[in-house]
């Protein structure tokens, strides 16, 4: 797979006709939300997504970290009112672009970072990797949109008891869950996305992109309702002691 646009820590590459496959790539800090991480991805997927020759984009990360959730400056910077909240709703990107997108979750997917990749059309998960929501653990409800995507995903009973104990599961755990396309080994997971995605890739663009918006409607409104009522408990919580106290501890070190 050859890169034709880096913009680290993303990289675009066209591993076939017709697909895109955009990889986080920032090892220093597992795939950590920053900003530098979080205007690289927008910008990357709108440009693979304003591209006709694209039909299709596969999400992927390092073989062990999917994506670490946000980082600790992106937290800082959110409780000190200096970020819009709006400005981290990846998923919305995924959700709102034009093609199929599938998120190939080879390592360990963490708050954010498990809710980013929940926002694709095809989800795939590793056996042996962990995912999860700590955001209950920083002191924080739920954001960028896992209040609907969790139990979409996951379905209620799951979602709901991973958001409430921010515990994290094996992949292997979530296999059958109503939203998970497989669970494969590690190993496996991007070859599988690739190949779904070259299957895609092969039917005419104008029909994948119809298909697209008419399939997402629903998600998307769920999606828009979800982020409404997350921002109300944001509000609430952000500036409270308790929760910057558990930030300091989480990250000390």
């Amino acid at each position: 797979m050859d890169a034709v646009t880096s913009g680290a820590p993303v990289i675009l590459n066209i591993p076939a006709d017709g697909v895109a496959l955009l990889q986080m790539c920032e090892p220093a800090t597992h795939n950590s939300l920053n900003a530098a991480m979080v205007h690289a991805l927008i910008r990357m997927l709108q440009q693979a997504a304003n591209d006709p020759a694209f039909k299709v984009l596969v999400l992927s990360g390092l073989p062990d970290t999917f994506c670490a959730g946000a980082s600790r400056e992106v937290l800082d910077a959110v409780m000190q009112g200096m970020v819009p909240l709006a400005e981290l709703d990846l998923p919305r990107h995924l959700l709102q672009c034009p093609v199929p997108v599938i998120a190939a979750m080879e390592g360990a997917a963490v708050g954010g970072g498990f809710a980013l990749g929940l926002g694709a059309d095809v989800i795939m998960l590793a056996a042996e990797s962990r995912y999860g929501f700590n955001f209950t653990d920083l002191g924080l409800s739920p954001g960028m949109g896992t209040t609907f995507l969790a139990r979409e995903a996951l379905g209620r009973a799951v979602a709901d008891e991973l958001m409430y104990s921010a515990e994290f599961r094996r992949g292997r755990d979530l296999a059958g869950a109503p939203g998970i396309n497989a669970v494969l080994p590690r190993a496996a997971v991007l070859d599988r996305a690739v190949d779904v995605a070259m299957r895609i890739a092969d039917k005419p663009r104008a029909v994948v992109t119809m298909l697209k918006e008419t399939l997402t409607k629903d998600r998307l409104s769920g999606f828009h309702s979800a982020r409404l009522a997350e921002c109300e408990m944001h509000q609430r919580c952000l500036t409270t002691a308790e929760t910057g106290a558990r930030i300091r501890s989480r990250y000390a070190g």
